[in-house]
């Protein structure tokens, strides 16, 4: 395994696909093996992982930016759960805000050691791997 490189970038994420543009640009990375975007994600429980080799961005403006900057939907991503927002509050307020409860919060944080590993897995053994490894045994029916 080679180097791993974490890129956060410094745009909104709705614009993250300038970040990951500007790093092919420089870097060339094959997007299948060498690239794993990481991102919340309203539309799964708090804390529930998701790898997956391939897909739509959904109503996700950090993958539509990324897909967009890419021309393809062809790269890893591991959505990590944060649960949606309640009625009457936006979804933008809802993930720049805080975790209203505190059981949410812990169950995000709870999960990151698992997802750590993870990504390892990802970067030594594939996405496949990672998926197998990763998505299931957490208890979380799909």
């Amino acid at each position: 395994m080679g180097h791993i490189w974490l890129i956060k970038p410094l745009v909104f994420m709705n614009r993250s696909g300038i970040a990951v543009r500007a790093l092919l640009d420089s870097t060339p990375l094959d997007l299948q093996r060498d690239l794993l975007i990481v991102v919340d994600d309203v539309a799964l429980d708090p804390g529930r992982p998701r790898f997956r080799a391939r897909g739509s961005a959904g109503n996700h403006n950090g993958l539509q930016s990324v897909e967009d900057a890419l021309g393809t939907r062809e790269y890893s991503r591991l959505r990590i759960g944060v649960g949606g927002a309640p009625p009457g509050v936006a979804q933008t307020d809802w993930v720049l805000s805080e975790f209203e409860d505190p059981a949410d919060e812990d169950a995000v944080l709870d999960v990151l050691p698992c997802l750590a590993e993870g990504v390892e897995v990802w970067a030594r053994e594939g996405i496949e791997m990672a998926m197998n490894r990763y998505n299931a045994p957490l208890g979380r029916e799909e």
